[in-house]
């Protein structure tokens, strides 16, 4: 299982993360995205814990708490869903309906 935290201050480190969620437990991993044209932090993070039961007492401990003067949207990471895969036809259009 992984943790999804949401609405970061953009001034937060991967550190920041660490210390805080090993109040609860072992921190095996946190994933901080980043913008690839600014690199700037993009607002949320990824943490994961050694065990369910500290992932499961982060969540609700943290859950709405307020942290570096946000209120953390802290939840059970929704697995990543391939890209191309959300039934889109951008990628797939085709120019047969364009007459020059």
């Amino acid at each position: 299982m992984s943790i999804y935290v949401g609405n970061l201050s953009y001034e937060v480190t991967q550190d920041d993360l660490s210390q805080t969620f090993s109040e609860y437990g072992t921190v095996k991993r946190v994933q901080l995205p980043t913008d690839r044209e600014t690199g700037r932090v993009r607002g949320f993070a990824f943490v994961e814990m050694t065990t369910d039961a500290e992932e499961i007492t982060a969540i609700e401990a943290l859950d709405g708490a307020e942290w570096m003067g946000r209120d953390l949207k802290v939840n059970k990471a929704k697995p990543r869903e391939e890209r191309g895969s959300s039934g889109s036809s951008w990628g797939n259009r085709s120019n047969s309906s364009r007459h020059y």
